[in-house]
């Protein structure tokens, strides 16, 4: 696995906002890839009404809602992170781009995303006759990609994120629906969780995505739920994103990965690279202190519990 970076991803002009292309500067100089604009894709999940949409507000920099900011150059930026995504899940690589994608919906932009990243590229795969398991370990749930694949038994999509948090959802309960019932798994962590809960809930639950059998991991790699995130109040370590790259590549072939959140600049790439070298089977590269979850054990042992039942019905437990 390795990187995959233009700099017109720098160009999505959002200010002093959190979500700003500080974020992606701080890698330092990254050799560029010649990335595909993937305005072509866009209709496999999003409405050609909010497609045109979006071309004009970013064209007039229109905000699209009070978090979701655009700028003459969002519209380009964001059609090449959807491509950038798609070439990744083609080659196995981490498409390091903004704007981010898991909070947009297919007639619906939110929480800093214009388009749906990982949706689209899983939707891609889709059509080519693959099974796609997503894991998203963004701090926030992926409301749009959750919403996306709810009905769907192609698509096996599990959420870690804190809760209560922005933007709400992702209970216990909310497993899917129709046919789709049973492939959401949906992990919500109480703040002050650290490293042992984030990592023993992935490892619980990885029996299922195995009983799956995908072809393909998409993974939705935000990094907000650092101790050092100033958005959330999770306390995982930079150690924590190394040991799930390493048991995603323990258990699966074929990964790839795009960039959601993550807002410390200091601490991002050293998250990044460290997931890279879980995933590419070499040493960690940054290493910090392990973070324990402290007074909140038995709650979410309860949780797990729960969940666990809920799917039970589906897979084998």
């Amino acid at each position: 696995m390795k990187l995959i970076f233009n700099k017109i991803f720098l160009e999505h002009d959002t200010g002093m906002h959190p979500e700003n292309s500080s974020r992606l500067e701080a890698f330092g100089k990254l050799e560029e890839t010649k990335v595909e604009n993937g305005e072509k894709y866009l209709e496999l999940v999003h409405t050609k009404d909010y497609i045109e949409q979006v071309k004009k507000a970013c064209k007039a920099g229109i905000q699209l809602d009070p978090d979701t900011i655009t700028s003459e150059k969002s519209y380009e930026a964001a059609c090449c992170a959807v491509g950038a995504t798609v070439m990744a899940s083609e080659s196995n690589d981490f498409a390091l781009v903004r704007p981010p994608g898991h909070h947009a919906f297919p007639s619906i932009g939110s929480g800093f995303c214009l388009f749906n990243n990982i949706a689209i590229a899983a939707k891609k795969l889709l059509n080519d006759g693959k099974r796609v398991y997503i894991l998203d370990f963004d701090g926030h749930f992926g409301n749009g990609t959750s919403g996306i694949f709810y009905k769907s038994d192609k698509v096996l999509y599990m959420s870690t994120h804190q809760s209560p948090a922005y933007p709400g959802g992702g209970s216990i309960d909310e497993i899917g629906e129709g046919k789709g019932k049973g492939y959401t798994i949906p992990i919500p962590l109480l703040p002050g969780t650290g490293d042992d809960l984030l990592l023993s809930s992935i490892k619980r639950f990885i029996p299922i995505a195995k009983q799956f059998k995908p072809d393909v991991i998409g993974v939705s790699a935000g990094f907000d739920g650092h101790h050092a995130d100033s958005l959330l109040a999770l306390r995982f370590s930079m150690n924590a994103y190394y040991e799930i790259g390493k048991l995603l590549k323990e258990n699966f072939k074929n990964i790839f990965a795009t960039l959601e959140g993550g807002y410390n600049t200091e601490f991002l790439p050293k998250c990044v690279h460290n997931f890279i070298a879980g995933v590419n089977d070499e040493a960690i590269k940054f290493k910090e202190n392990s973070t324990i979850s402290e007074g909140i054990a038995e709650e979410h042992e309860a949780n797990m519990a729960k969940l666990e039942r809920n799917l039970a019905e589906f897979w084998s437990i």
